[in-house]
C-alpha cells in the first residue's frame, strides 16, 4: 500500500494553460488536472478507460456523439479508444482516473498536449 497527500505531489507544468499532479499504481492512475480558462486539449484517444470528475470550473468536451459541458460535480466516462477533445470554459480543476495508467504521461510522449 501507498499513501499520498496531493499537497506533497509535485505539479508538472505541461503548457502555460495546463498543469497536473499524478498518483499511480501498476494498473490505475489518478490525475489532478489544472486548466486555465481557454485551455484546449486537442483531439486524441488512448487505450485507457477514463473517468473525468469536475471538482471546480467548467469543461466542454467534444465526443463522437456530440458535445457535453461538464460543471462542478459532473462525471464523464470515456471508454477506451474514443476520440475526444476539450476546452476549459472557466478555470477548471478536474480529477481524471485512468486504467490502465497513461504511460505516455509518465514518459513525456504526450505530444498532443504539448503543442
Amino acid at each position: 500500500m501507498s499513501f499520498y497527500s496531493w499537497s506533497n505531489v509535485p505539479t508538472e507544468k505541461v503548457t502555460d494553460k495546463l498543469s497536473r499532479k499524478l498518483v499511480y499504481g501498476k494498473k490505475l492512475m489518478l490525475a489532478q488536472v489544472f486548466l486555465k480558462k481557454g485551455c484546449i486539449v486537442p483531439q486524441h484517444s488512448h487505450e485507457s478507460e477514463q473517468m473525468t470528475y469536475i471538482l471546480s470550473g467548467c469543461l466542454k468536451l467534444r465526443l463522437p456523439d456530440g458535445e457535453v459541458t461538464l460543471n462542478e460535480g459532473d462525471v464523464l466516462h470515456i471508454p477506451s479508444n474514443v476520440e475526444h477533445s476539450a476546452v476549459a470554459l472557466e478555470e477548471t480543476l478536474d480529477l481524471d482516473v485512468f486504467s490502465p495508467i497513461r504511460e505516455d504521461w509518465l514518459t513525456g510522449e504526450d505530444d498532443y498536449l504539448r503543442k
